[in-house]
């Protein structure tokens, strides 16, 4: 069955909380498993979440301040204790090198399946094995090297049933058409695939954490049908978020506007804001953004939208 959604593992900025883990998020995605961001506690909240290291098959770290990062070692661990089959792959700024060979190995383990690491670097796309799925890594505003994530589905087609019919396609001969992109039909009409089906874009999803306001959020969120953003503080702390390049609910709410997103998560919340401040959150994106808004808690589950007809 095709599932594509976020588990979120945990929420909370520097410093985890009663209510809030530190940082974690595993997209589904169909048959792949990504796993964003694992900080402290991830092994955990992947049991609570009812998650195993065999459904992970990518792991994305932004960067490697601790929160974002310290998960690592025992994510990595358990995917060799495991004996996970399948080759996972670990996309991570190159500027960032030596901190990833520390956590990879940050213990004694016997390591039957390896991580493989994927430096990154620049700007550019980033193919992530035979799964179908492209993430492209751009650079962030960040007090270190940060990178941003877009988990992109290749564009598509959509049949049209009436026009399959005028054309004289069916049975077979459809799935036919769609692998070739042309065939001809009994009858001798040559028929392409643009005959009988619409364009479907892909569906894409974006991951921008710590960073201020930058070209690159906009570009990572650009049509994003679900926006997974950094919000840290409220718009009163604005000079905070300035002083430590991170963003205000309202800044992301703009981000999520002009990006043309059509849910927008926050998240990434610092531990100075209590319970009852979490409708600020988001009131202050609602201020800028028309959309469906999500403040994320810990072990919840976030439907990606449904395909645009």
């Amino acid at each position: 069955m095709s599932v594509r959604e976020l588990v979120v593992l945990g929420t909370s900025s520097a410093v985890p909380t009663k209510r809030r883990n530190h940082n974690g998020y595993f997209l589904r995605w169909d048959g792949s498993g990504l796993l964003f961001d694992p900080g402290e506690g991830t092994q955990r909240q992947m049991r609570f979440a009812g998650l195993a290291a065999a459904d992970i098959t990518r792991i994305c770290v932004t960067h490697f301040h601790g929160d974002h990062c310290l998960g690592l070692p025992g994510v990595v661990q358990r995917i060799s204790r495991d004996r996970v089959q399948h080759t996972v792959r670990a996309v991570y700024p190159e500027q960032g090198a030596e901190y990833w060979e520390r956590l990879r190995h940050a213990t004694s383990f016997t390591a039957a399946r390896p991580v493989l690491g994927q430096p990154v670097g620049g700007e550019g796309a980033c193919p992530l094995g035979d799964d179908g799925l492209h993430v492209t890594a751009l650079p962030l505003d960040h007090s270190i090297p940060a990178y941003g994530y877009r988990v992109q589905e290749p564009d598509g087609w959509r049949m049209v049933p009436e026009r399959l019919a005028a054309a004289g396609v069916a049975g077979p001969d459809i799935g036919r058409l769609q692998r070739e992109g042309g065939l001809r039909t009994a009858s001798g009409r040559t028929v392409a695939l643009s005959d009988c089906a619409e364009p479907r874009p892909g569906q894409a999803m974006a991951f921008v954490m710590d960073t201020g306001m930058c070209d690159n959020a906009f570009r990572l969120a650009d049509g994003a049908d679900l926006l997974v953003i950094e919000s840290t503080y409220l718009d009163a702390d604005a000079s905070l978020a300035r002083s430590y390049r991170h963003l205000t609910a309202g800044q992301a709410g703009r981000i999520a506007a002009e990006a043309g997103v059509r849910r927008l998560v926050l998240t990434h919340i610092s531990e100075r804001y209590d319970a009852d401040q979490d409708p600020h959150f988001i009131d202050e994106a609602a201020a800028h953004f028309s959309g469906d808004i999500v403040l994320a808690q810990d072990l919840a589950r976030i439907k990606v939208p449904k395909r645009r007809l």
